[in-house]
């Protein structure tokens, strides 16, 4: 995996694109910003105008991804749809929007954007070195006050052009919403094929706007419920091969898979903890089903944390690692429960009407997700004490929430009443920017992996 220098200075490579160009070698690079942007609130229900041209390239040259001058467009159109599909930015361009010439990358003719009643601008370029490799400059630019806010630059492979273009918008929405980014992040989701009572599952991931998609598994055994290790580095998910469930972690770049466990009983909802060295999953036994824990090496004894006579699913780890949340009907229906990664404490949080199911914590920390069920599946969020309750979908079949890695977006699947297709969706926090992800087949079980190294 290339390694991405984010928030780097550019001042090192400005000069091999312009030359001794006066107006862009003056320019004071920022101080690099290594921090995380502060968490605050911001209003998404105010969208902020924002334009971005194709990206400038210099001497146009021909590279295994495509020409130079075509990747500039590519990558602004990337950028374009990513501040766009947050629900925080109404984006123009690139299409529309006149070709910049390369002076303009760091001197914007202010004026005219102004009569295009835009707040920001991102303007860049992308140059071709002697290794092949794509260096790609991306500004940041207050229009009102004719100011630059933001630059960073990355050095990357062609192939890897997408993923350059996602780190910009990962900086721009930073720096204009002082969230965390979540752009340049994975999803894993099962991908659903044949008849609705016949489907076949298989494993498979993509980029988070639905590039780069892949399928893992063949369908052979059918695959459910993936989660991304912390480190990027596996997928853990359920697999029932000849009827009998095993969990399995995949090597994403070895492309084997490893058996954690297998059991000729119920097995369900495997989850990684923070540190990515346990795993936690449920398993029915003689009619009671609890929640375990096992090594994510897959050696020693399975523990079992809850010992209630009655049904409890899932498990999802608070990210400090030290509290679990998961569902029980211990109370006579599904309910959401949280106690300590021992086991200890069980308390219910859930008391709203309906049955409560799937849940997952947050990155932030700050919420619990989860799937209501009153008729319709819908999902939704509360506070870790259950208070604060917010249904965010109102459809006939949405459940099994994620999380984006900046905690501020949900994804989901829902389901088509009638022909049983599965797709997946997403919504952000206040419920008002929904949107489907494209998948080249029906789609179920999403799982939205950290930000990429």
């Amino acid at each position: 995996m290339t390694s991405f220098s984010f928030y780097r200075k550019l001042a090192s490579f400005l000069l091999l694109i312009v030359g001794s160009q006066s107006v862009m070698a003056q320019t004071p690079p920022p101080a690099p910003a290594t921090d995380e942007p502060e968490l605050v609130e911001f209003d998404t229900s105010k969208t902020r105008s924002i334009a971005v041209p194709a990206l400038v390239a210099p001497a146009p040259v021909d590279t295994a991804a495509g020409n130079s001058a075509a990747l500039g467009r590519q990558i602004a159109e990337v950028i374009s749809s990513d501040l766009r599909a947050s629900g925080v930015f109404e984006t123009q361009g690139p299409n529309g929007l006149r070709a910049i010439a390369l002076p303009e990358v760091t001197a914007p003719q202010f004026d005219y954007w102004k009569g295009r009643t835009v707040e920001q601008l991102v303007q860049g370029f992308v140059r071709v070195g002697g290794d092949g490799n794509l260096t790609v400059g991306c500004y940041l630019y207050d229009v009102g006050f004719g100011n630059e806010t933001t630059r960073l630059g990355f050095n990357v492979p062609p192939r890897e052009w997408r993923r350059a273009a996602h780190k910009c918008a990962d900086a721009i929405y930073a720096k204009l919403t002082g969230e965390l980014p979540f752009f340049d992040s994975r999803i894993a989701y099962i991908a659903e094929t044949g008849p609705k009572g016949k489907r076949v599952k298989r494993l498979a991931i993509m980029d988070s706007d639905g590039a780069n998609h892949r399928f893992i598994t063949n369908g052979q055994a059918t695959a459910l419920t993936p989660r991304f290790s912390p480190n990027y580095k596996s997928i853990l998910y359920l697999s029932y091969v000849d009827g009998n469930p095993r969990i399995y972690v995949y090597d994403i770049d070895a492309g084997r898979q490893r058996l954690i466990t297998q059991s000729r009983n119920p097995t369900f909802a495997p989850r990684w903890s923070p540190d990515g060295q346990t795993i936690l999953y449920s398993m029915a036994v003689a009619g009671n089903t609890d929640i375990y824990k096992i090594s994510a090496s897959g050696s020693g004894t399975p523990v079992k944390l809850t010992t209630s006579p009655s049904i409890d699913v899932g498990g999802s780890f608070s990210p400090d690692g030290r509290q679990i949340v998961f569902e029980s009907d211990r109370s006579g229906s599904q309910q959401i429960y949280v106690m300590n990664a021992d086991g200890s404490n069980q308390r219910r949080i859930s008391f709203g009407s309906g049955r409560y199911a799937t849940p997952e914590w947050s990155p932030r920390a700050d919420l619990i997700a989860y799937t209501r069920i009153a008729g319709d599946f819908r999902v939704g969020t509360m506070r870790p004490d259950g208070s604060g309750e917010r249904l965010l979908t109102d459809s006939w079949q949405d459940e099994a929430p994620t999380w984006a890695p900046n905690g501020r977006v949900i994804q989901f699947f829902r389901t088509a009443k009638g022909s049983g297709k599965t797709s997946i969706w997403q919504v952000d926090l206040t419920g008002s920017n929904e949107r489907q992800l494209p998948t080249p087949v029906d789609g179920s079980d999403p799982a939205w992996g950290p930000v990429l190294p």
